[in-house]
This record gives C-alpha cells, structure tokens and sequence, in this order.
C-alpha cells in the first residue's frame, strides 16, 4: 500500500455486456445483486439474436437496481464497454465494475474488488497472481492468457500480472482521466489499452487475485481475429514506446 488513507466507495454501477447470453444474464444478474444488494447493473445488449435484450428489459421491469442499454449491432466488447462507461459517469456513478456475463467471473467475489478500491484507483480482478486461479479450462487458454500478458509486460514495460483480464473495477475520476474518446481498441487489447492508460496518467492499479471458471451455457466470444488484433496492437504500441514508463502496474493489494 502507499500510505494513502482508504476513500469512500460511493454509487456503484455494474456493467455486463451480452451477446446472445440468454442463458446466462438472469443467474448473473441475482448473483450481483445478492452480493453487493447496493449496485445497480446496466446490461449492455448489442440486439442479441437470442432475446437477450427482451429478457433483460423484463429483468429491468421487476428490479429498479437493474438497466438496460440496447444498442442497435453487435459493434465489440470495448465499444459497448464504453457505451456503458459513459452511460455511468452520465448518471453520476462514483465506481464503475466491468463483469462478463456468463458467470465466468464470481459476483461472490466483487466485494473483494471493491475492498481494495478504497486505497487504488483501478482494480483488475487477476488469475495470474498468487491465489488467483481458472477452472475448466483447456491448457491452450491458459497458455494463451499467460503468454499474451507476458508479451504485453515485456513490450509495454508495464508490471501487471493479468492485464487482459475484464473482471475490473474503475472510480469513476480514472475514468474520465484516461481519454475514452480516444479508445479504439476491441478485446484483449481494449482491457490491456485501459490498464496503460490508467498508469500512465499517473494512477494507481492493483491486482487482486480472483476465481475465473470457463463457461457453462452459451459460446466463447473469443476468436482468431481478437487475439491477432491484440498482439498488433500491443507490438505496435511497444514500438512507438507508448506503454514505456508504466511499471508502477507491479502493485498488488494484499
């Protein structure tokens, strides 16, 4: 810890984007709101084939703790992200959660995420960190998750241990520091792009160590084409030397 004494939480706001998770919204949506009864969620729908959004918006009918932006295509994880973002910042939202919906992240464990914000800026929820772990998982995914991090830490100079993961938990003030406007990154790489922003805007990120357990319903959204994207992108960047100077990342909450 840096010696800064723990500020207050405030209004929480959960984002979960789907694509065709009707299978999974509803379990993760109670989840959330059993184990932090206070936050809201915004399920973000990019006009899921499968009802998602109709499913949703019933879902945001019978609870007022629950939202729903419906866009209208499937345009990327980091755009409905941000559409999410600024929907929160707009309504006055002091913590903003990234969550998967398909139970892949444990709402069980978002207090935890929490807990630690009180003393960073950002937290990301990690698998690659000392207690963190994944279950149901290929060894290829494995390898993939860590080898990308790797290569990221090494090209970018930055300290994190789990910068692609999406289960993370932003004050809303790192937010509007790191230039959402300016974000153009999907996947992978929309996870490590926000992280780098944050350290070098001076901020301060932490790690703390989380349970990621594969999907059960519905399919992966993980493709060829993210991960190309990815290594590009963050060989790019680790070129022109724009992650340089981040290595503040190395905190970890305790």
């Amino acid at each position: 810890m840096d010696g800064r004494d723990p500020q207050p939480i405030g209004r929480i706001a959960v984002i979960i984007p789907t694509y065709n998770e009707r299978a999974n919204i509803e379990a993760t949506t109670a989840r959330v709101r059993r184990a932090v009864p206070h936050a809201d969620v915004l399920v973000v729908d990019d006009n899921s084939p499968d009802g998602t959004g109709e499913l949703a918006g019933k879902l945001a009918a019978e609870d007022g703790h629950v939202h729903v932006l419906h866009r209208d295509g499937k345009a990327g994880l980091g755009a409905a992200y941000i559409a999410g973002f600024r929907w929160a910042l707009a309504e006055g939202y002091d913590v903003v959660v990234e969550m998967d919906a398909d139970g892949s992240h444990q709402p069980e464990e978002l207090p935890l995420l929490l807990d630690a914000l009180k003393g960073a800026d950002l937290v990301l929820g990690s698998r690659w960190v000392p207690g963190g772990t994944v279950r149901n998982w290929p060894k290829s995914r494995e390898l993939l998750s860590r080898g990308g991090n790797t290569y990221a830490r090494m090209m970018l100079g930055i300290g994190l241990k789990d910068a692609t993961g999406g289960y993370r938990a932003y004050r809303a003030g790192t937010l509007r520091a790191i230039a959402l406007e300016e974000v153009g990154s999907q996947g992978y790489c929309f996870q490590i792009d926000l992280a780098m922003r944050a350290l070098q805007a001076g901020l301060r990120v932490v790690e703390v160590p989380i349970t990621f357990v594969e999907r059960v319903h519905g399919t992966s959204k993980m493709s060829r084409a993210i991960v190309l994207e990815a290594l590009w992108r963050v060989t790019v960047w680790g070129v022109t030397g724009r992650g340089r100077g981040s290595v503040p990342g190395r905190d970890r909450a305790r």
